[in-house]
């Protein structure tokens, strides 16, 4: 009888706990960490997008910046390309990492979208923690001296900002499509989750909306380090390199170091010398 009493308490602690865990509901009006604190907001007036909240910040070290949110207008009719950046955590082992998108307008205007594990002032984001709605999930729109720079000039990580092949008119649509998925979390959140929420499983997501089945999900979403890979096989990588050479060839982080002050930054770190 004490063994069943025992089992029978058991069972109601991990009922109560389970009730418990699906009452825990996301939040939007959290005192969020300064690079996090606006959520963007898009509004469409015809062929026009007005962004509201684009982080413009500009970074002396990894956690020394000047604080600026602006209001950008993109004219969707000039979209005209997309470029893939991926960061890997690691050197010896690319599997955990960062990736995001930075769409190219005729205009020379550059903005980029990440999506992100939004985080309260002393937290950290760890791989462990995204999966048990510790974060929200957050769309950050930006410019590139700063999603980019960032990374790539005050951190240790390599980036790489791969070219992507696409018709324009899917790159609009993705974009679209991102800008309002970013509007839908300001008044629905959602936790982030390691695996089936987080930043490349949000991106192969808009992908395969504007063209269906192109990136199949698994692993990869876990391990986006290994996406570039991934990305040169399908085609969707606008390269005829191997994977080694092309990594080789879209490693940026020299050119963001040298030209972080400059005017013309998001095409000086394109420049591969070609």
């Amino acid at each position: 009888m004490i063994v069943v009493a025992g089992i029978s308490a058991l069972l109601v602690l991990a009922a109560g706990a389970g009730t418990a865990w699906r009452r825990i509901a996301p939040r939007a009006d959290r005192i969020w960490i300064a690079e996090q604190e606006r959520a963007p907001h898009a509004t469409f007036d015809g062929h026009v997008a007005h962004i509201a909240n684009v982080r413009s910040f500009r970074y002396t070290a990894r956690h020394d910046f000047t604080p600026r949110y602006v209001d950008r207008v993109y004219d969707l009719d000039k979209i005209e390309s997309i470029s893939y950046a991926l960061t890997p955590f690691y050197v010896s082992f690319r599997g955990p990492a960062h990736s995001f998108v930075t769409f190219g307008f005729a205009d020379s205007q550059f903005v980029a979208i990440s999506v992100e594990a939004r985080r309260e002032p002393g937290e950290e984001y760890d791989v462990l923690k995204g999966l048990f709605k510790r974060f929200e999930v957050l769309y950050v729109v930006g410019d590139e001296p700063d999603l980019i720079g960032q990374r790539a000039a005050f951190t240790p990580e390599h980036v790489y900002l791969y070219p992507i092949h696409a018709p324009k008119e899917k790159i609009r649509a993705m974009f679209v499509s991102m800008l309002e998925r970013a509007n839908q979390l300001r008044t629905q959140p959602e936790f982030y989750n390691t695996v089936t929420n987080n930043c490349t499983s949000n991106v192969i997501a808009h992908v395969n909306a504007v063209a269906p089945a192109t990136v199949p999900s698994g692993f990869r979403s876990f391990l986006p380090g290994y996406t570039d890979e991934l990305g040169i096989r399908l085609g969707l990588i606008d390269t005829k390199l191997g994977v080694a050479q092309a990594r080789a060839r879209y490693l940026i982080n020299d050119r963001v170091r040298k030209y972080l002050s400059d005017s013309l930054f998001s095409f000086r770190i394109r420049d591969t010398g070609i």
